[in-house]
């Protein structure tokens, strides 16, 4: 939603470039740049990108096969880290997932690049099919593989499908931080301290087996 590298590369662009984790960094801020200054997707080219980065053309096609490689990085790199889960309980698993969501919503820079990003992406079946391979479904992946350990141990109702489960979790803050990436609020908006643990206890209550259930 990495887009620097928070995140590792699955199999990134390996072919025996040399690595300089600076000169990527400022390829890559180079195009955030570029995108922040509202210069559309297809007008981004790898000579346009190189000047704003001050490195030659070449230095670029060391590290990236071309401008949709390098859009998926500098995508990754937008988006925060995969959170680390704490593996105390399912509950704090699942509020430490929501947790890092409330918080990219607060990033401004962040959110302002990712709905530009975005918005371009979804023009470009490639782009928006690699994104979904490399972000969203590993993140997805982790998400509903926590909930059907969960059911597996009894702790979640086995009659609901758990990507389902998965949904009814990520969509009540997917909805705020898309609210309020959509208009102008005070500084916590519809993202206050505490919505993580709200949300995760009200569903996780309609979720745990009856016996389960407060009274």
């Amino acid at each position: 939603m990495s887009l620097a590298d928070s995140q590792p590369r699955p199999d990134g662009p390996t072919r025996g470039r040399p690595r300089s984790e600076a000169v990527e960094r400022s390829i890559i801020e180079g195009v955030m740049k570029l995108l922040e200054d509202g210069v559309p997707l297809a007008e981004l080219s790898i000579e346009r990108i190189a000047r704003t980065a001050g490195v030659g053309k070449a230095t670029i096609y060391r590290r990236w096969s071309g401008k949709e490689e390098l859009f998926i990085d500098v995508v990754r790199t937008a988006e925060p880290p995969d959170p680390e889960l704490p593996g105390t309980s399912l509950r704090d698993d699942l509020v430490a997932f929501l947790e890092q969501m409330r918080q990219r919503g607060l990033m401004t820079r962040s959110s302002a690049l990712l709905r530009s990003v975005f918005a371009q992406v979804k023009s470009s079946p490639k782009l928006w099919d690699a994104y979904h391979t490399i972000v969203v479904e590993p993140r997805r992946r982790k998400q509903v593989a926590l909930l059907l350990r969960a059911q597996e141990n009894g702790e979640l109702r086995a009659d609901i499908d758990a990507e389902l489960m998965n949904d009814l979790f990520i969509g009540p803050m997917l909805m705020r931080t898309v609210m309020r990436a959509d208009t102008v609020m005070r500084a916590d908006g519809d993202l206050p301290e505490g919505l993580s643990e709200q949300i995760v206890d009200a569903v996780l209550e309609g979720l745990r087996p009856v016996s389960s259930r407060t009274p």
